[in-house]
Formats: structure tokens, sequence, C-alpha cells
């Protein structure tokens, strides 16, 4: 399948941005291509489209699924199995953020809980003992932000995030 120049430069774009989130070039090509198309595509029209050999496709939709972005689907009178993604942008965000909370930030938390209970942290200098503890009570308050934004309707969050600077009017 040929992609139009728009189409294109998304993928291409995305591609690029899900390096610098330290995600695979090709599992976050594969992602843009399934959400901006909006529609089913199996392994062979990936492959395809997006010139990856057939190997890098099936290891990056593996882990798609494993990350919950893709969902397998059937055609009927198709033995071959199809992918897609949400449609929803916030449904996406939400999975996105989710999964890095778990992956990253909570075992930064428990590590930096686990540090400070160690009785080595007693004898450490008030310098560390100071960054250590305000770098695990930042990370516990936007861990606690996280899940209460999370637990929020859609437009309710968009709403907030909308919000954004002149929140700190309301704050002054």
């Amino acid at each position: 399948m040929k992609l139009n120049p728009t189409t294109e430069k998304f993928v291409l774009h995305w591609g690029e941005m899900g390096t610098k989130w330290g995600v695979n070039r090709t599992v976050s090509q594969i992602h843009a291509l399934l959400y901006i198309l909006g529609k089913p595509m199996n392994a062979d029209e990936i492959c395809e489209t997006l010139g990856v050999a057939r190997s890098n496709v099936s290891t990056s939709l593996k882990e798609l699924q494993n990350l919950q972005l893709v969902q397998i689907t059937h055609i009927l009178g198709d033995r071959r199995d199809y992918f897609t993604t949400y449609d929803d942008v916030w449904t996406m965000f939400r999975i996105i953020v989710e999964h890095r909370q778990r992956r990253e930030i909570e075992p930064t938390l428990q590590f930096l809980h686990q540090l400070m209970q160690e009785p080595e942290f007693a004898n450490e200098n008030d310098a560390v003992k100071k960054r250590i503890s305000q770098t695990h009570e930042f990370i516990a308050t936007l861990t606690s932000w996280t899940n209460e934004m999370l637990k929020l309707s859609t437009a309710t969050m968009a709403k907030v995030l909308k919000l954004g600077a002149s929140i700190q009017k309301l704050l002054r």
C-alpha cells in the first residue's frame, strides 16, 4: 500500500518520536500506521507498507500487544490475524501513561523508599539524604496526581489540561 504524503510524514515522525521516548522505531511506526489509517491490517500489509522485514513486524506487533496498544481481530473468510489500535487518542494516552508509570515510575518510587529504610541511609550526609527524600516526595506526589487524573472522565481530563497556566491564577 502506498501512503499519501501526509500519512507517510505522520508515520515517519511518530517513529522518530518513539525513539526519543525509548520505543523502537518500527514499533512506533506500526502503531502510527494502524492509528492513522484506522483500519485492520495484517502483518503482510504492514510489511509491504512500511518496507520492514516480516520478523521485525511480528516482534513489533507482539510488543504493541504487550503494551495493550494493539488488538488482534479477524475478518470473515480470512484466516490471517489483523491488527487494530484505538481510534481515540485519549484512550491511548491513558494506556501509555499507566504502562510507563507501572514500568518506570513505581519501581523508582519503591527503590527510593527502600533506600531510605536501609540502615546506611541514616549514616549518609545530610545533603544526600535531603535530595533522596525530596526526590521520593516529588515522585510520590506526581504518582498520586497522575493516578487521580487517570480516574477522571476524558471530558474532565481535557478541561483540566486545557486550563493549564490559568490554574496558577486560582492559586494566587
